[in-house]
This record gives structure tokens, sequence and C-alpha cells, in this order.
């Protein structure tokens, strides 16, 4: 009898490069339909997972949150280079929030298909429909917990910069500013807040999209 670990491992690594290198390019792909030709001219538009490998990011953080037993697993690409200026003259704000929000649009989605999928095998009789059903599982879950995370209004997130196009917008500089002068902070202030029980509270809404979807 194989152990569920040989098709555990591969299945939650193959979901998570899915998920977030798919989640970067859709923030170059849609910053390219509004004119931005920079992640493309520089090749992150392609799937080669190489060119998306993010050292920490992609391998360190997600390796030692399932080695450590920890509940969730989640982490990130090498940012897509995006010109929001050119973006915004060409789209307006609205544009420039669909950019922030492209990769939070397609976990949701592939959250959804996924979960779409799973009872076309969730009675699998070989290795392969075994393998399907546990990454399909393992993409539901690790999408929306992306998605969530990504929402959260803190920079560098993608809610953060959603929220200051949106400012921005609606005319309201003093909030745009104060995201843009904490953005040099967002990372410690994130390792803080998952550190906490404040990020229990944070992460409440992936539990109930997953009961939702699953």
């Amino acid at each position: 009898m194989i152990d569920g670990q040989v098709l555990v491992i591969p299945a939650v690594v193959l979901a998570l490069a899915v998920a977030i290198i798919g989640h970067e390019i859709m923030h170059g792909w849609v910053a390219y339909r509004y004119g931005d030709t920079t992640a493309k001219s520089l090749g992150r538009l392609s799937i080669n997972p190489i060119v998306h490998i993010d050292p920490i990011g992609t391998i360190a953080v997600p390796a030692l949150l399932y080695f450590s037993g920890a509940p969730f697993l989640f982490g990130w690409a090498k940012p897509v280079p995006v010109d929001i200026n050119t973006v915004t003259r060409n789209g307006g704000y609205g544009a420039a929030i669909a950019v922030a929000l492209a990769g939070i649009t397609y976990n949701l989605i592939l959250a959804v298909l996924a979960a779409t999928f799973m009872p076309l095998v969730a009675h699998p009789e070989s290795l392969t429909t075994a393998f399907i059903d546990i990454f399909l599982y393992q993409l539901v879950v690790i999408n929306v917990i992306l998605a969530v995370f990504n929402l959260w209004p803190i920079p560098p997130l993608d809610g953060a910069m959603a929220l200051r196009y949106f400012a921005s917008w609606m005319g309201w500089h003093r909030l745009a500013g104060w995201i843009e002068q904490v953005y040099p902070y967002g990372m410690i202030l994130l390792i803080v807040v998952i550190a906490t029980p404040v990020g229990n509270y944070l992460f409440q809404p992936a539990g109930w999209l997953l009961n939702l979807i699953l």
C-alpha cells in the first residue's frame, strides 16, 4: 500500500504553483489589456514556472508551513511588474483596480471550477484519480486562502492596492497617502498580524467560503 503522502505532497506543490503563478500572470495579463507591455516584454506572461519562482515565497514559506503542520498553506510568486501609470492613463482608476484584483479573481474562479469537478473523482479507483481528487481539493483550499489573504488591506497585498486606487478615484487623498506611507512597513505589519490572534479573525472568511464552495 502506498503512503498517502506520496500523493499529497506533489498534489500540494502542483496546486500551490498553479494558484500563485496564475495569480501573478493575471496581474500582468490584465495590465496588458490596458496597454501596459511591461510584463509581456520581460517574459512574465509565460506559464513557465521558472520565471515566476521566488525562493522565499514559492519554496521556503510553503515548505515551512507544510512541515511544521500549519493548518493552511500560502505563498507567493515573484511579483509581475506593472506600469500602473500606463494602466491608469488608458483605463482610469477602474482599470488600476481591475489589475489589483485580477489575481484574487483568478484564485476564486479556479477554486469554484476545482470544486465543480471534484464530484467526478469523489470515489477514486486508481492512483491517477486519487491524485486528481487530492489535487482538486488542494486547489480549492489554497486558492480560497490566497484570495482572502490578498484581500487584506495591508500593503503590499492586492486589497491595499485596490483600496488605494479606489481612494484616489474618489478623491480620498488622505487615505491614499496613508496607504502609501504604510507600504514600506507592510511586510513587518503582515508578520505581526499573522503571528497574533488578529490573523485568525482575518482568515475566518476563508473558512466561510470553503464551507460554501465545498
